[in-house]
C-alpha cells in the first residue's frame, strides 16, 4: 500500500504551534511534530468515533491494553503485565510526575545532556537538585556516555536518574550493554530510572533495535519507570495519549498518589487514535521508517556541504543534531531563522553552538531550507 509523505500541506492557520509561530516566511524544522497526515486507520477510526458523538470521560479500551502487551513482547521480548500501565495525557507531565515522586525536597535528579528541555526543567519544579552530566563524542563524533563522571556526579542524596532512550537530541539508540552498565550504577546507588522511550520505534539504523531499559533483567524493571507514546511514531502528539510502565507496586503506588488532583484522564480520542495505530498501521509504520531514512541521507549530506556546521550519524529519531559552533554567528538559531529556518536552539537543550533539525518533513520543504540555509552561510547550491 502507497503512502503519501511527500505532498506538502499547508499547516497555516490550522491552530499548528510548530507552522504558525514564525509566519509565513519562515519554514519550521524545530519541534518534534512531523509534517505527515496520520495514518489512514486512524483518520478513519477517529471518524468513526466523532460519528459516535459522545465524548464523556474514558478509561483506556481493553483491546488497547491487550495490544500494548503484544506489542512489547514481539517487538523487544519485553514481557509485561497488564496491570503495570499507568495511562497519562503526555509524556511531559509523566517525566514531571517522576520528579514529583521520587525522593523529598532537595534530592538530586541526574540525567545526561544535551537532552530534551523538559528534562532539565522538571527537577526545580519539583524542589529537586538537577545534575548534568554530559555525553561525549568518540573519534567517529558518536555521542557516547561517560560512566566515570556519571558516577563521580552522584551524591547520597541522588535519588532518580532521568534517561533519554533513544536519545533526545543526539539520535542514539542505546545498546544493551550501555544500559546495563547504566542499570548497575542506579543499582549500586539505589536510583530509580525513569525512561524516556518514546522514541522506541523509530530507530533508523536497519542493524540496531531498541531496548526497553527495564527489560535487561528484573531487578532493573524493579527500579524503572518506562514512560512510552504512540504520538512520535504515528504523528499524534496534539491527541494526548500515553503512558507509563511501572513493574514495582510500591514504586507503581507512588506515581499514582503523585498524579492524584494534578493529571487528567487521556480522553476519548486520544484512546481511539492509539489502538488504530499500534493495532492497524504497520503498513504505514513500515513506509515511515523507509521515508525517514531517505530524509536522514538528505541531511547528512546537506549538511556537509555547508561551511562551518557538522552532523553525527542519526541511529533513531527524527531529529538531527547540528554542531554549528565553528559558524563564527554570536546565535545559530537567529541567524538562520533570519534566513527563513527555524531550528531549536541547542542551548535550551544544554548545548549552546548546537542547533536541532528536525527531517519528519517533505522532500521539497527539507531541500527548500538548505537551500536557505547555503544561502545564508554564502555557500552556493
Amino acid at each position: 500500500m502507497d503512502f503519501d509523505f511527500e505532498t506538502p500541506i499547508d499547516r497555516h492557520g490550522s491552530g499548528s504551534l510548530k507552522w504558525d509561530l514564525y509566519g509565513r516566511n519562515v519554514l519550521p524544522l524545530w519541534i518534534a511534530d512531523m509534517d505527515f497526515r496520520a495514518p489512514p486507520a486512524v483518520i478513519d477510526a477517529l471518524h468513526r468515533r466523532v460519528d459516535h458523538g459522545v465524548f464523556g470521560y474514558t478509561h483506556a479500551p481493553d483491546a488497547l491494553v491487550g495490544i500494548i502487551v503484544e506489542r512489547l513482547h514481539v517487538r523487544y521480548e519485553w514481557e509485561i503485565d497488564p496491570a503495570w500501565i499507568v495511562w497519562l495525557p503526555g509524556l511531559v507531565s509523566g517525566l514531571n510526575v517522576a520528579c514529583r515522586a521520587i525522593g523529598t525536597d532537595g534530592d538530586a535528579i541526574v540525567t545526561l545532556t544535551p537532552v530534551y528541555p523538559p528534562f532539565l526543567e522538571a527537577p526545580a519544579l519539583h524542589r529537586r537538585e538537577l545534575v548534568e552530566v554530559p555525553l561525549t563524542q568518540d573519534a567517529q563524533r558518536c555521542w557516547i556516555i561517560d560512566f566515570a563522571r556519571l558516577k563521580a556526579a552522584i551524591r547520597p542524596h541522588t535519588s532518580m536518574l532521568l534517561l533519554c532512550n533513544p536519545h533526545n537530541p543526539v539520535g542514539r539508540a542505546y545498546t544493551r550493554e550501555e544500559l546495563t552498565q547504566l542499570a548497575a550504577i542506579a543499582e549500586s546507588h539505589n536510583l530509580v530510572i525513569c525512561s524516556d522511550e518514546i522514541h522506541c520505534d523509530l530507530v533508523l539504523d536497519a542493524d540496531k533495535r531498541h531496548v526497553p531499559t527495564a527489560s535487561i533483567d528484573a531487578s532493573v524493571a524493579a527500579r524503572t519507570i518506562t514512560l512510552m507514546a504512540p504520538s512520535k511514531t504515528f504523528n499524534l502528539p496534539g491527541l494526548g495519549c500515553g503512558f507509563a510502565i511501572i513493574p514495582d507496586a510500591a514504586l507503581r503506588e507512588r506515581y499514582q498518589r503523585a498524579m492524584s488532583g494534578i493529571v487528567p484522564y487521556v480522553n476519548a480520542l486520544g484512546y481511539t487514535a492509539a489502538l488504530a495505530a499500534y493495532r492497524d498501521s504497520g503498513a504505514w509504520h513500515s513506509a515511515l521508517i523507509d521515508y525517514l531514512r531517505a530524509n536522514r541521507g538528505r541531511v547528512v549530506a546537506a549538511v556537509a556541504g555547508i561551511s562551518g556546521l557538522q552532523v553525527n550519524h542519526i541511529e533513531a529519531t527524527y531529529l538531527a543534531w547540528i554542531d554549528a559552533r565553528e559558524l563564527d554567528v554570536a546565535d545559530p538559531a537567529v541567524f538562520f531563522q533570519a534566513a527563513g529556518v527555524a531550528l531549536s536552539d541547542g542551548a535550551e537543550f544544554g548545548a549552546p553552538g548546537f542547533l536541532r533539525l528536525n527531517f519528519g518533513t517533505s522532500w521539497a520543504t527539507l531541500d527548500e531550507a538548505f537551500d536557505r540555509m547555503r544561502a545564508a552561510v554564502g555557500n552556493p547550491s
